[in-house]
C-alpha cells in the first residue's frame, strides 16, 4: 500500500512540476540573458514571458496544448480510478501535450510557419517563436516521464513505472540529441542554395573530381578526398592493430616487466590533445626540425616540407592511436584461458603451431575491434591532418573548410559528412558481420589455474625488434613535444626560457589583486567548467542506459542500444556539423552557447559510459537485484542501495574518461566554439596556425600535467576493487 501511495505521489509531483514550469518559468531560450535575469519578466515581455502569458497575451495559442495535456494527466493521478483508467488518462494527456508542443515547435519558426506548404494550408501567423527554454524543457520532461508512467500502468515494462519512465526519457534524449541532429545533417546534403530539397543536389555536390578523383592512380596530381581518407584510415588501422597486438603480446606473454611502462604509454593519448604527437613530430621532421637540420649540416641538403602530407599524418596517427589498440588487445590477451593452449601442447603441437592455430584465432574479436577503432579514429581525426596535412586533404578538414572557409557552404559540409558517416558505418557493420556467429569464449565459471604459454622465440624476437624501437621513438616524440615549450625558438634559438608559459599563463598583481593576465587562462577555465558539467551527466546517463540494457527487457531494445552507441561509429566532425545544423534554429536553438558544447561532450562520450556499465553489470549476478526485490524494495531503491555501490569503479572510470576526453577533444567541437566559449584545444590550434609553436606546446604541457594529476587522484581515491579474495599472508595462516 505504501509503494502505491508513493507512486501516486511521485506522479502528482511530476504533474505539479510541469504546471509550475508552464506558469512561472520563461518559455523561450534567451542566449544573452540568464534564467535569473529573465525571471522578473515572466509576466511581461514577449521574449521572457512564461507559456501562460505567451499563450494568453502574446498570440501563441498553440502553447495551450501543453497545459491541456498536464491537466488531463493531473486528473488521472488525482481521481480514484483503476490502474488501467489512470494509464489511459496519462497516455492521452502526455501525448496531447507532447504532440501539441513538439509539433508546433518544429512547424513554427522565428518568422512564422517553417514550411511554405503549412503557410499555404493554414494561412500566415501574426507571430513566430524562438527556441525552447527552461520552462519548455521542464514541461516536456514532465510529459515524457508521465508517458512512461502511462505505459507501465497499461501493462508495459511489467508494470514498473521507474523502468518505463527511464526508458522513455533516455529514448527521448537519444532521439533529440543523437538521432535528430544526424538525420538533420544528412538531410541538409539534399538542400540547394535556395533552401529547397533538390534530390539530385547531393550528387552534384559529392560527385566531383575533388571528392572522388583518381588523379594519383592515373599519374595526375592527387586523388579525391574520399580516397585519401579511406587510404589513410586503412593504413592507420592496420598499423595500429599490428603494433598494438605486438605490444600486448610482449607485455603479457614475453616474460618482461613492461606492464607499468606500457600502462603509462597507454594513458598518454587519453590525457593529451590529439595533435600533441603531431607537434612533437614537427619539432623532429619539420622545416626547422632536428632531422632536417642534421641533413643540412651533414650533407648540405636544404630543409623542405617533405614530411607534410600522408606520411606525416599517418605517422602521427600511429603514435596517437597505437596505445588505444594496445589497451584493447591487452584485455583480450589477458582474458584468454591457458587451458586451450595447454590442450594443444598436450597433443604435441609446438609453441609456434599453438600460437598460429590456437592463440592467434582467439584474438580475432580483439583484432576486429582494434581495427574498427583505429579506422574510425583516423577518419574522425582533425588535429593531425590540419597540422601535418599540407596538400593532402581528407574529409574531416574539407568539412571544416566548408563551414568556416570563404565558401561558407553548410550543404557541402553536410554532403561530405554523409560520405564520412557512410564509410564509418560500413566498417562498423562489416566488423559485426565478421564476428557474427562465432564463439570466442574462453573464460567460464570453472576454475582455471593454467599458466599462459610463453611466446615462441621467433614471435618474441619480432615483437622486441619492432615494438621496442617504436616504444623508444614514442618516448622521444613525447619528450620533444614536452621540451618544445621551454626553448625560445625551435630550430634557431634553443635558449631555455619560460616566456611561452608566461604568455599563456601569466599571473600579475594588479591594483585590485591578482590578475590572470595570460592569454590562455580564459580558454582553460572555460574548458574545465564545461567538462566538469558534462562528465557527471555523461557518466550517470551512460550507466543508467547500461542498466536498462543489461537488466531489463522491452520492445525496441536493439534500436535503443544502436542509438546509444551511434556516436561511437560517427566521427566527431560529423557530430559537430550535425549540432550546427540542428540547433541553429527553433525549436532547439543553442548555437553559440556553452550548453550546446556541454551536450556535445555528453553525447559524444556517452558510449564510453554505456560500455563501462555494460561490462560491470556482466560481473554482477542478477540474484543481487532479485534478493532486494524479494524484500519488497522498489526498483529505484534496489538501484540506489544495491547496484550503484557495486558499480563505483565503473562509475568513476566513466566519469574520469568523459571529463578527460571533454578536456582534450577538438573534432566534435571545432564548429561550436565562439569567442566567448573558446576551448583549450581550439586555442592551441589557433596558435599553431599562427606558427607560435612554443605557446602551443607550453599549453599542451600544462594540459598533460593537469590531466595526469586528475587521473592519478581519481585512481588513488578509488583504488582497486577486491571482492572476496584473501591476502597471501592470511591464506598461509
Amino acid at each position: 500500500m505504501n509503494s502505491v501511495r508513493h507512486l501516486q505521489r511521485a506522479m502528482q509531483v511530476w504533474v505539479l512540476l510541469g504546471l509550475l514550469s508552464f506558469v512561472l518559468l520563461p518559455w523561450y531560450f534567451l542566449q544573452q540573458m540568464s534564467l535569473l535575469d529573465a525571471l522578473p519578466g515572466i509576466w511581461a515581455g514577449s521574449e521572457t514571458a512564461s507559456a501562460w502569458v505567451q499563450a494568453g497575451q502574446h498570440g501563441r495559442p498553440w502553447l495551450w496544448s501543453g497545459l491541456a495535456g498536464l491537466l488531463v494527466c493531473g486528473a488521472g493521478v488525482s481521481l480514484p480510478c483503476s490502474v488501467r483508467q489512470q494509464g489511459l488518462f496519462l497516455m492521452v494527456g502526455s501525448l496531447l501535450g507532447l504532440i501539441g508542443l513538439g509539433g508546433s515547435g518544429f512547424a513554427i519558426g522565428a518568422t512564422g510557419w517553417s514550411n511554405a506548404s503549412l503557410a499555404a494550408l493554414w494561412g500566415g501567423l501574426p507571430t513566430g517563436q524562438f527556441g525552447m527554454g527552461w520552462g519548455a524543457a521542464l514541461v516536456l520532461l514532465s510529459l515524457v516521464v508521465l508517458l512512461g508512467a502511462s505505459l507501465a500502468r497499461l501493462g508495459g515494462f511489467r508494470g514498473d513505472v521507474f523502468v518505463a519512465a527511464a526508458v522513455v526519457v533516455c529514448t527521448a534524449l537519444l532521439a533529440l540529441f543523437v538521432v535528430y541532429p544526424v538525420l538533420r545533417s544528412l538531410a541538409a546534403a539534399w538542400v540547394d542554395d535556395a533552401g529547397a530539397y533538390a534530390w539530385m543536389h547531393l550528387l552534384d555536390r559529392v560527385n566531383t573530381e575533388r571528392v572522388w578523383g583518381m588523379g594519383c592512380v592515373q599519374g595526375g596530381a592527387r586523388c579525391g578526398v574520399a580516397w585519401n581518407t579511406l587510404w589513410l584510415a586503412g593504413i592507420t588501422a592496420v598499423g595500429t592493430t599490428v603494433m598494438g597486438t605486438m605490444l600486448a603480446l610482449w607485455a603479457e606473454r614475453g616474460g618482461t616487466r613492461l606492464a607499468k611502462p606500457l600502462n603509462i604509454l597507454a594513458m598518454l593519448p587519453i590525457i593529451t590533445p590529439p595533435f600533441v604527437v603531431g607537434l612533437g613530430l614537427i619539432l623532429l621532421f619539420g622545416r626547422a626540425g632536428l632531422f632536417n637540420q642534421a641533413l643540412e649540416w651533414a650533407f648540405g641538403i636544404e630543409p623542405g616540407r617533405w614530411f607534410y602530407g600522408v606520411f606525416g599524418i599517418w605517422l602521427a596517427q600511429m603514435f596517437a592511436f597505437t596505445p588505444i589498440a594496445f589497451m584493447i588487445m591487452r584485455g583480450v590477451v589477458q582474458g584468454m584461458s591457458p587451458s586451450m593452449e595447454e590442450a594443444a601442447q598436450t597433443l604435441r603441437a609446438s609453441r609456434m603451431q599453438t600460437f598460429w592455430t590456437v592463440t592467434l584465432p582467439l584474438l580475432k574479436p580483439g583484432l576486429a575491434n582494434a581495427f574498427l577503432v583505429g579506422f574510425i579514429e583516423s577518419m574522425a581525426d582533425f588535429g593531425n591532418p590540419i597540422i601535418l596535412g599540407g596538400q593532402y586533404a581528407v574529409l574531416s578538414t574539407e568539412i571544416f573548410f566548408a563551414i568556416v572557409g570563404a565558401a561558407m557552404d553548410p550543404g557541402m559540409a553536410a554532403a561530405l559528412a554523409l560520405v564520412l558517416t557512410g564509410f564509418a558505418l560500413a566498417v562498423f557493420f562489416v566488423q559485426r558481420q565478421v564476428l557474427a556467429g562465432s564463439s570466442f569464449t574462453t573464460v567460464s565459471g570453472k576454475g582455471d589455474a593454467g599458466v599462459p604459454m610463453v611466446l615462441p622465440p621467433a614471435v618474441l624476437r619480432a615483437c622486441r625488434s619492432i615494438a621496442g624501437p617504436w616504444l623508444l621513438f614514442t618516448v622521444v616524440v613525447y619528450v620533444f613535444a614536452f621540451a618544445g615549450g621551454f626553448v625560445k625558438t625551435w630550430g634557431r634559438d634553443f635558449t631555455l626560457t619560460l616566456s611561452h608559459f608566461k604568455t599563456a599563463f601569466d599571473v600579475q598583481l594588479g591594483e585590485f589583486g591578482w590578475v590572470f593576465a595570460g592569454t590562455a587562462w580564459k580558454s582553460l577555465f572555460t574548458t574545465l567548467s564545461l567538462s566538469a558539467m558534462a562528465a557527471p551527466i555523461c557518466a550517470g546517463l551512460g550507466l543508467l542506459m547500461a542498466w536498462l540494457l543489461a537488466r531489463t527487457e522491452f520492445k525496441g531494445k536493439a534500436v535503443f542500444e544502436f542509438s546509444a552507441l551511434l556516436t561511437f561509429a560517427i566521427p566527431g566532425t560529423v557530430l559537430g556539423v550535425s549540432y550546427i545544423l540542428a540547433f541553429n534554429v527553433p525549436p532547439v536553438e543553442l548555437t553559440g552557447t556553452g550548453l550546446v558544447i556541454v551536450l556535445c561532450f555528453v553525447f559524444r562520450n556517452l558510449p564510453v559510459g554505456v560500455r563501462a556499465g555494460t561490462a560491470a553489470f556482466k560481473q554482477l549476478d542478477r540474484s543481487l537485484d532479485e534478493a532486494s526485490q524479494m524484500l519488497r524494495a522498489s526498483t529505484l531503491t534496489t538501484l540506489r542501495r544495491v547496484v550503484l555501490p557495486l558499480l563505483k569503479p565503473a562509475l568513476v572510470a566513466a566519469l574520469v574518461y568523459s571529463f578527460v576526453r571533454s578536456m582534450t577533444t577538438v573534432s566534435a567541437v571545432i564548429f561550436l566554439v565562439t569567442a566567448q566559449y573558446e576551448l583549450a584545444t581550439t586555442y592551441i590550434i589557433g596558435r599553431v596556425g599562427n606558427g607560435d609553436y612554443g605557446v602551443a606546446l607550453a599549453y599542451c604541457t600544462v594540459l598533460m600535467l593537469l590531466m595526469s594529476v586528475i587521473t592519478w587522484g581519481i585512481q588513488k581515491l578509488v583504488g582497486e576493487r577486491q571482492l572476496g579474495r584473501r591476502a597471501a599472508s592470511a591464506a598461509k595462516a
